[in-house]
């Protein structure tokens, strides 16, 4: 079963590592597999919600979910998106973009170096809200519960995420300007730090509330479903289960679309932590996205959803991790075997945690302690 539902990402792993070795050296090799491991640590809980949502729709729609959706995965979010990242921050057309990176790789690296503090704050922003929402979320099951008790307590205050999310963009804009002070050559880019990490704010925003939307629709279709389904069982009518579940399934595959995309806007946005190179980018995150749509399916078919509940947390923390490097890296150099090794540290200690909580679990089962006792265990300390 597993060989059989990822042999796709293997063969495609296994033929893009070759490539970049053949056409970039090791160098590249290193990249595009730290890059493949980031983007599927980061997109391990889209995996798992994906597949939540996925096991509702009938095989037509998950067909079509995966198909139509991995060929805007990887070529619209992997490939394109990064190119207009470029083009925007540089100020160059895409298609001029996709040419100096072709044919004049050094000017090319000298934009994108230049362009490098605008992008750091739109991703720090973007990929801090993510890391924010979710601390600051009362959860039944917590990881480190030390941390996430207080903080789902401070939670509780309106726009709690957004204030602080602005105050860290404002402290790094006006630390980069006293910086600039110093360092001559970025006096005029404070104003474009503080801009785009707006804007990161702004699409954050955007992005979530066309999830929120899409997710209030299809709640509210599946309610109205349900009322017409019990008053034609009432009247002795035969429910339309098809036209029913077609609709439900329109508004799921559009709440997916959605969702994956924000999903895969922070493996993007990450990855510019990692490298500039965006060939580099582009096979890497590639690679992970075609794992993790094989993940999605390999859970559907499974029905293990629950088995490593600590995965989510880890999966955030790694974003945080990365905001917080991106934020760094306005002013200051990072080598990119810390940026690459901090998603996979904090996902291996999620893994492993939840290892462990399995085994307390059934240790207790073993035992006889009650449920209560039980959903203490699994509550994390």
């Amino acid at each position: 079963m597993i060989l059989r539902t990822f042999r796709w990402p293997l063969a495609v792993t296994a033929l893009g590592l070759a490539f970049a070795a053949w056409q970039w050296g090791w160098e590249a090799f290193g990249v595009v597999l730290i890059l493949s491991i980031l983007e599927i640590s980061l997109s391990f809980d889209n995996a798992v919600v994906n597949a939540g949502i996925l096991k509702r729709m009938n095989a037509f729609w998950q067909r079509l979910f995966l198909t139509v959706g991995i060929l805007i995965a990887v070529l619209g979010m992997r490939l394109l998106f990064p190119v207009a990242i470029v083009a925007i921050s540089a100020q160059v057309g895409p298609v001029e973009a996709v040419r100096l990176a072709v044919d004049e790789p050094d000017r090319y690296e000298s934009l994108v170096t230049d362009a490098h503090p605008a992008i750091a704050a739109f991703g720090g922003m973007f990929l801090l809200m993510i890391f924010l929402d979710f601390i600051f979320e009362d959860r039944d099951i917590k990881w480190l519960g030390w941390i996430e008790r207080p903080l789902a307590r401070l939670g509780k205050v309106d726009m709690l995420s957004v204030c602080i999310a602005l105050i860290v963009l404002l402290v790094s804009a006006l630390t980069f300007a006293a910086h600039a002070h110093v360092s001559t050559g970025h006096a005029d880019k404070s104003a474009t730090v503080l801009l785009s990490g707006v804007a990161g704010l702004i699409t954050y925003l955007v992005v979530g509330g066309l999830s929120g939307y899409f997710e209030g629709r299809l709640e509210e279709g599946e309610e109205h479903e349900h009322e017409e389904e019990e008053e034609a069982r009432a009247e002795g009518k035969q429910v339309p289960v098809v036209a029913l579940a077609g609709k439900a399934a329109f508004f799921l595959f559009l709440y997916l679309e959605v969702l994956d995309a924000s999903f895969s806007f922070d493996g993007v946005i990450g990855a510019f932590a990692i490298t500039n190179h965006i060939f580099w980018m582009a096979l890497g995150l590639g690679i992970g996205a075609l794992y993790v749509r094989s993940l999605t399916v390999y859970l559907v078919r499974q029905g293990t959803l629950d088995d490593y509940v600590y995965l989510e947390h880890g999966a955030h923390y790694a974003i945080g991790a990365l905001a917080a490097i991106l934020l760094i890296t306005i002013q200051h150099q990072i080598s990119e075997i810390i940026t690459g090794l901090a998603g996979v540290v904090l996902i291996a200690a999620s893994f492993l945690s939840s290892v462990r909580r399995n085994k307390a679990l059934e240790a207790a089962e073993e035992k006889g302690i009650t449920s209560d006792e039980t959903t203490e265990i699994s509550a994390g300390t």
